[in-house]
């Protein structure tokens, strides 16, 4: 195959990205010079910041694999910027998360042939060449399997793991870039974890086998719906077709009611998916979901999942609880969080400025309803990154096996904000949420989920 059929030479690859900061450079200078001009510094500075981020966004859509996966884990925080900032460029972050260039004909029946053979048309009624969506590391094509289901086809770009592999360690170079366009945002974790996670991605066989979980899991269920895997290879995924409006679509053009119900099943499947499944998806960016025509919710995409054989750990759920209460008992915030080694041994914090910090991360949880809203969403992220927050913040330790819960929530919420939904989100923390209710978690779990 082709090293032409995605740009993934080392020598393209790395050219693209170094084009990155080089570009910003250069925008900052153009910027001085305004300025010296006479035109306003606080202007200028949000058309640099707007054109950074529209030139990040192309250029990790442009390449695919680690880059991409990059720019849709990013996209999330788009809901955290400024208003006037934002709105320029939402629909390029919109498109990021539904699309990307697609691969040329004859490289994706190389690929077909290559996993499912030389006579691969045989085991299709029809294949549609033009793909319906393409992501990070594959695209989607929509056919007819042999026996007339509908079916998604994902074919994983050629040459994609070298590419990843080389990705993260030139956007680790350039990483401070970033934080142009949202200032107080941590890179480093978030590419580290990105970073493991995409490299189980490239299993396809690995993500049929936790898709499949998942689809056995909420068989029968009234609001989720997950497609049941029917044929996997290392390089090749086929699944049950599903249709439905993206999540994207909800988001800039949905009514109020939808919105809402599309939030509430969303916070529902991620809650509930570590109790029913003993996965968590860890990947909850708008392109993976879609509203059904029925009211449900589906849900694509489980190449990245954290395995929870037990469940979501007690400790969240106690921490929720504390810190919900009318007085909470910051000194037993702080044991559960030292005993989790989130607190290591030796750091020492202010009480009183420790719960200043986790107040508000209970308030979605603490009241009966609660409006996600991209306001909310900015003055928590100004307060996180505030000179006395960061202080505290500073202090807290991640232990790997809580990185990816922890970004998946952070995640989660940045879509809840987008959507702008307002729901009985506490009802879904008592049902799904270990340690947050007195009651015992098997017969919390078996309420009903509709």
């Amino acid at each position: 195959m082709s090293d032409e059929d995605v740009p993934r030479r080392a020598v393209t690859r790395n050219a693209k990205l170094a084009g990155l900061p080089i570009g910003y450079l250069g925008r900052s200078a153009l910027g001085l010079g305004k300025r010296i001009g006479g035109r306003g510094a606080e202007i200028v500075a949000q058309e640099i910041q707007q054109r950074t981020a529209e030139q990040i966004f192309r250029v990790l859509g442009e390449l695919k694999g680690g880059a991409m996966k990059m720019g849709q884990a990013l996209s999330i925080f788009e809901a955290a910027l400024p208003p006037e900032i934002a709105e320029p460029y939402r629909a390029t972050l919109t498109k990021l998360q539904e699309s990307a260039p697609p691969l040329p004909v004859r490289t994706v029946h190389q690929v077909l042939a290559q996993d499912l053979g030389e006579d691969w048309r045989d085991k299709f009624t029809e294949f549609d060449d033009r793909p319906v969506a393409a992501a990070s590391i594959g695209q989607v094509h929509r056919a007819i399997w042999g026996d007339g289901r509908s079916v998604a086809v994902k074919i994983q770009y050629p040459g994609a793991g070298k590419a990843i592999i080389n990705d993260f360690n030139q956007l680790a170079r350039i990483g401070r870039l970033f934080s142009v366009m949202a200032p107080g945002l941590d890179v480093k974790p978030l590419l580290e974890e990105l970073r493991t996670r995409v490299a189980e991605e490239l299993d396809y066989e690995l993500e049929a086998q936790s898709q499949q979980a998942f689809a056995d899991a909420y068989r029968g269920d009234p609001d989720i719906f997950v497609p049941d895997v029917i044929f996997a290879s290392p390089h090749v995924l086929v699944s049950q077709w599903m249709d439905g409006t993206p999540l994207a679509k909800i988001i800039s053009d949905g009514s109020q009611e939808q919105r809402n119900r599309a939030g509430i099943l969303l916070a529902r499947f991620l809650f509930s998916g570590p109790a029913r499944a003993g996965l968590l998806h860890g990947d909850p960016h708008p392109g993976n979901f879609r509203l059904l025509d029925d009211g449900r919710l589906g849900v694509l995409d489980f190449g990245a999942v954290d395995r929870l054989p037990d469940g979501l750990p007690p400790f969240f759920g106690r921490l929720l609880r504390i810190m919900g209460e009318e007085h909470p008992d910051v000194k037993a915030v702080e044991r559960e969080l030292r005993a989790n080694n989130f607190l290591r041994p030796g750091i020492d914090v202010d009480l009183e400025a420790l719960q200043a910090f986790l107040a508000p991360l209970a308030e979605p949880s603490k009241a009966e309803s609660f409006h996600f809203t991209r306001e909310w969403l900015r003055g928590e992220a100004a307060r996180v990154t505030d000179l006395n927050a960061s202080n505290i913040s500073r202090k807290f330790n991640l232990p790997p096996s809580y990185v990816l819960i922890h970004r998946v929530t952070t995640a989660g919420i940045g879509v809840l904000c987008q959507l702008e939904c307002e729901g009985r989100f506490r009802d879904e923390v008592l049902r799904w949420m270990p340690g947050y209710s007195d009651e015992p978690d098997e017969g919390r779990r078996s309420l009903p989920v509709g």
